[in-house]
């Protein structure tokens, strides 16, 4: 009688730090999960850990903190207006205001932004606690445009837009425009309309002061097809499921 074969083996659930672990079911950030392993609050399958590297399998390992069960979060997904003169991160270790302001007393659960306006930028902030969709968003290579008007303290001509999608080399990186074009202008002062296809530290700043032009303010108005519009300073809202799926495949079903 012919022995049949055995039956293939799975493969073993990859394993994660439990920090990362909690930080990517949109629980908490990862630093504030190893301050919760550190303090003795993460038990993995009825063991406290206290190591934030701690090996979890995802699906398979039952981490609890505080004695209940650590299920994912419900994903959630804001637009916010983020004021010039605040820093995004969680916290700040020069004690700067930060994004965090606006959503005080709003009883939201933890979010985290999706990608960075620096403190003297403004506008678009998108905000979750999805992290796979939060990275495809800001994935160079699949993350969609953002558009920005900028004032600048000269009147561009055509021929120096144009420089602006050629590009300059700055500090060893090759930064350029996908567009530029002039909104307005008045005396010696001009709005133009900058769309970028990636996402590099002060990115037009620096492209901008390549050119010899100094950014007085800079405002992100669309991320892919979602746009600021009448949004206020500070305020924030919910997207619609149609702009979740436009901006990127969500994370998690």
């Amino acid at each position: 009688m012919q022995r049949r074969p055995p039956p293939p083996r799975q493969p073993a659930a990859p394993r994660h730090g439990v920090a990362r672990v909690l930080s990517k079911q949109g629980l908490c950030s990862r630093t504030q999960a190893a301050a919760w392993v550190a303090a003795g609050r993460v038990a993995v399958n009825g063991r406290v850990v206290l190591d934030p590297e701690f090996p979890v399998r995802m699906g398979q390992d039952v981490v609890v903190v505080d004695g209940g069960a650590a299920a994912a979060a419900e994903p959630l997904y804001l637009a916010l207006n983020k004021p010039r003169g605040l820093v995004t991160t969680a916290s700040d270790e020069r004690g700067r205001d930060t994004v965090y302001r606006c959503l005080e007393g709003s009883g939201l659960p933890w979010l985290a932004p999706v990608g960075r306006l620096d403190q003297a930028s403004e506008g678009l902030l998108l905000m979750s606690n999805d992290p796979a969709w939060a990275a495809a968003i800001t994935d160079p290579g699949t993350g969609p445009d953002k558009t920005y008007h900028v004032q600048v303290d000269a009147v561009p001509d055509a021929a120096l837009l144009a420089a602006l999608v050629a590009g300059v080399e700055d500090d060893g990186e090759r930064l350029s425009a996908k567009s530029a074009t002039l909104l307005r202008s008045g005396g010696k002062t001009a709005w133009l309309e900058i769309v970028l296809d990636e996402g590099r530290n002060r990115q037009i700043r620096r492209l901008l002061a390549g050119h010899g032009l100094e950014t007085r303010r800079l405002v992100r108005v669309a991320i892919g097809p979602v746009a600021l519009g009448e949004l206020a300073k500070g305020a924030w809202r919910r997207l619609t499921d149609e702009e979740v799926s436009s901006l990127a495949p969500t994370g998690r079903s």
